[in-house]
């Protein structure tokens, strides 16, 4: 019994909790979801109001204050750290060729405003035009090509402020 946990309390608490001490932890089931918790000689009344296995969500009204609890483990942190966390948001910054081409159209200006899967760019590569869709809204910070222009893969295109 030497597994961590770590409790993400409305998003911005964080308490980690080994499995020794939730085996002390003194709470008694008064029904279904329903428990009477004692913490330093105090009770609480605590109902799990909603629960989500998958996302090791849970939703929980402790005195009838609600608070919405994730509940991560060591492999939860380490996805985390990788940046492979589920439903974060996306942060692509620039656009690079995927292959060497030749830039057929730039639809797009620097200090333009657009929104996830506006046309970008048309790109020709091996006689086939591939359209560069945006990635996610934001901002045009730089286009690093001109139309017309061959490109090499991995080239800098369009960057994101």
């Amino acid at each position: 019994m030497n597994d961590t946990f770590t409790l993400s309390i409305n998003g911005n608490t964080e308490i980690d909790i080994t499995e020794a001490q939730l085996a002390a932890f003194d709470a008694i089931s008064t029904a279904e979801g329903s428990y009477h918790v004692l913490k330093d000689n105090l009770p609480y009344r605590a109902e799990v109001v909603s629960k989500s296995f998958l996302k090791k969500t849970y939703t929980v009204a402790i005195n009838n204050n609600t608070y919405e609890v994730h509940i991560g483990n060591a492999l939860d942190r380490l996805i985390k750290n990788m940046g492979f966390e589920i439903g974060t948001a996306k942060q692509v910054n620039d656009i690079k060729a995927p292959i060497p081409g030749l830039i057929l159209e730039i639809a797009v200006t620097e200090g333009q405003e657009v929104q996830e899967n506006d046309t970008l760019l048309i790109l020709e590569a091996m006689k086939m035009e591939n359209t560069f869709h945006s990635p996610r809204a934001g901002v045009i910070k730089s286009i690093a090509v001109t139309k017309g222009q061959a490109v090499d893969k991995g080239q800098l295109l369009i960057e994101f402020e």
